[in-house]
């Protein structure tokens, strides 16, 4: 890291203003035999400044120019940041430029890296950058804007340091045993401790696991036999005609899907074709297609028809899918009802377009989205930590084990400890270059 980095900071399209951002020891120093009108080096830091990128004697662009001393910067390097004008020659020649003067050009990700590595920010504070930077709703930013602000790190600190003082007193009564004025850890104080942790951390990977699938988008297969009125559902949710809708079964013969933000939360549509018995090849294949879907969907929408008594298909797809999150809708409700089935459904008629808002509302109950959101409850939402998180409980329950079976107080401190590493591998307390390298690769160039 002893080298100085430069990317353009803003997306790669013609605008109004583009930001070049460069970083590093020498970052001043590079970029000030460009700035004629000032001596870089000279003024106050955190200010802007007027002028022109000059090289050989030729003007390249009218700028303002940021310049930013360590370590009060993003990466905690001193910063200089070049706002051109919104072109993509202007840029790539200024880029060019800062190449031939010292610079290199910055791999993806590598300015947050540079603020982890330098410990301005932790793992989960770097991952919220990228969250808020692919955030496209209101539940998605202000999920990221939680991680980025270091609660989720502050719950991890947290419990590391409760882990921590529970292996303290382990190893000093241990060692110690003549002193009368230390505390005597007893399985009671373990077991309540540990206990309180994993109710903790138990509902947190809950609602972590829901947050997740609302950052990526909830993937929604609607279900049901031929003309219960999928595709019809399909098209009303999204307010365009993306499927084909007729009076003839099997019309929908693969999967058509579409995405939209219901209340704030994204859905991943997918319809799909009825579940019938059939001997046209091509339908078969939509049908299996269909079946397969219903392991891989985070929600599914079983439709039925208010209007016929429940057939065999009806049945078959209610016990495919009683194990998985789902809503039961009994659609064509302006006809006159014979279908028995007497679960909890929302009752809709697409033809009318009532009821649609009732399964938009039960998707954000089903999804603790009230709760994640506006009781601003620390949730972790990437895959990597949510896996963490289950580690440490693992642990935590050998320790809860241990205790039960009287096992010596040495072995429970080799999980407690274990507990304390995974917790700790969440922030980037532990961690390997092949780790960091694949995170940050994620990330887009000048972040």
């Amino acid at each position: 890291m002893n080298d100085t980095i430069v990317a353009i900071a803003t997306a790669q399209a013609q605008g109004a203003i583009s930001i070049i951002r460069v970083s590093g020891e020498d970052a001043i120093n590079i970029v000030n035999p460009l700035f004629k009108e000032k001596d870089l080096t000279k003024i106050k830091s955190h200010t802007i400044n007027y002028g022109h990128i000059i090289y050989k004697n030729e003007i390249i662009d009218e700028v303002l120019l940021s310049v930013m001393k360590a370590p009060k910067t993003y990466t905690k390097e001193d910063v200089i940041e070049i706002n051109t004008h919104g072109s993509a020659a202007v840029v790539k020649k200024i880029i060019e430029i800062l190449l031939i003067l010292g610079c290199r050009l910055a791999e993806p990700g590598e300015f947050t890296k540079r603020a982890f590595l330098n410990g301005r920010i932790d793992l989960t504070q770097s991952e919220g950058v990228m969250d808020i930077i692919k955030s496209d709703t209101e539940y998605t930013r202000k999920m990221a804007i939680n991680q980025l602000s270091g609660k989720v790190s502050s719950l991890i600190i947290e419990l590391r340091d409760k882990i921590v003082s529970l292996i303290s007193n382990i190893e000093v009564n241990i060692d110690y045993p003549e002193y009368e004025d230390i505390e005597v850890v007893t399985v009671d104080k373990i077991k309540q401790e540990v206990h309180e942790m994993l109710d903790k951390l138990n509902k947190i990977v809950k609602l972590s696991e829901d947050g997740k699938i609302i950052k990526d988008g909830i993937k929604t297969v609607i279900l049901g036999k031929p003309n219960v009125g999928k595709s019809s559902l399909l098209n009303a949710l999204l307010e365009e005609e993306k499927a084909i809708v007729t009076d003839i079964k099997g019309t929908t013969r693969d999967i058509v899907e579409g995405n939209i933000i219901v209340g704030g939360i994204k859905l991943n549509l997918i319809d799909t074709a009825g579940v019938r018995k059939s001997d046209d090849l091509i339908e078969k294949i939509g049908i299996e297609k269909s079946l397969n879907l219903i392991n891989e969907a985070d929600l599914i929408l079983l439709m039925l028809d208010a209007s016929e008594q429940l057939s065999d298909e009806d049945k078959f797809l209610i016990e495919k899918t009683k194990n998985k999150k789902r809503i039961v809708i009994m659609n064509k409700t302006d006809l006159k009802i014979k279908n028995s089935y007497n679960e909890k459904t929302i009752k809709i008629s697409i033809k009318n377009n009532n009821g649609i808002d009732n399964i938009k509302d039960e998707i954000k109950k089903i999804f603790n989205v009230e709760e994640i959101i506006n009781k601003n409850i620390t949730i972790f939402t990437s895959a990597r930590q949510i896996a963490l998180l289950k580690s440490a409980i693992k642990s935590l329950k050998e320790v809860q084990k241990g205790v039960e079976k009287n096992k010596e107080i040495d072995m429970i401190e080799i999980d407690l400890k274990l507990a304390w590493e995974y917790l700790g591998d969440i922030i980037g307390a532990n961690y390997s270059e092949e780790l960091i390298d694949n995170l940050f690769s994620r990330f887009c160039l000048g972040k």
